[in-house]
């Protein structure tokens, strides 16, 4: 089990604030690995630890996500340096991209970014997320695109990270690279991946038909999906079903089949 505090008793050396914040972004990691979203030791979620400082929780490099524990989650600030007594260390590259979303919108409380097949494959093409599913339909307007600059080790990048996401969006696709979401809660941020994710695995299998074997939807259908589907700046009661019905099922999943994530 990943025991990046060493033997620091992180649970009674924190905030009840910050330990919650611990437990939801633990859950996270386990329920990426669950869902098959994971990519080894690579890609990362962050979360803001309350209070006025700004100080991150990220994974410690080197453990798969099923090994995450809220205890050994690695508290940085904002230019990824380490601010707790911990043998772990944090992987630079993965908090470019993180650091630079908490840091231009306050809004973004957790960040999260991973590299399916699915997600890579969509990022890849140059069409980007079509109108082929009701899930697609729900997210789509929510979606921002970056281009691939490289492995994310420039910290330059980081502008053009935020101008390309902008003030309201959510989801982003960065081209040939993954997908990523942000939000005020665990709860939240994980649904819009999932829903994206799932957006993009059904597009991959819709164009094994050819582009010109699949339905597309037309603008108007579209926009209804988007307002009904509560993921977007101008429906956002998903936010609120989320925290209320969702998560408490996911954090009842991880329990039965990828328990231990709150010690």
């Amino acid at each position: 089990m990943a025991d990046g505090a060493g033997k620091i008793d992180i649970r009674n050396s924190v905030s009840e604030a910050e330990w919650q914040a611990r437990v939801d972004l633990a859950a996270m990691y386990r329920l990426t690995a669950l869902y098959g979203w994971d990519d080894m030791i690579f890609t990362h979620i962050s979360h803001r630890v309350p209070g006025p400082e700004h100080h991150f929780l990220i994974n410690p490099y080197g453990y798969f996500f099923e090994e995450i524990t809220a205890s050994s989650l690695v508290k940085v600030d904002l230019d990824g340096n380490i601010v707790q007594e911990t043998d772990a260390m944090i992987n630079p590259a993965g908090f470019t991209i993180h650091s630079a979303i908490h840091a231009a919108r306050d809004d973004a409380h957790v960040v999260m970014h991973v590299h399916t097949d699915q997600g890579v494959a969509v990022s890849a093409q140059k069409e980007g997320l079509l109108p082929l599913s009701q899930t697609a339909m729900i997210v789509r307007e929510d979606v921002a695109y970056h281009d691939y600059e490289g492995i994310a080790l420039d910290l330059d990048e980081r502008e053009r990270l935020v101008r390309d996401l902008g003030e309201k969006k959510h989801s982003m696709i960065l081209r040939n690279h993954g997908t990523l979401t942000c939000g005020a809660t665990a709860a939240i941020t994980f649904s819009r991946m999932f829903f994206l994710e799932r957006a993009c695995t059904m597009q991959i299998m819709a164009l094994s038909a050819g582009r010109d074997g699949v339905l597309e939807c037309d603008t108007g259908l579209q926009q209804k999906v988007a307002g009904q589907g509560g993921m977007t700046e101008h429906s956002n009661g998903m936010a609120k079903l989320t925290d209320m019905l969702v998560w408490p099922a996911l954090l009842r999943k991880l329990d039965r089949d990828l328990p231990g994530y709150a010690a």
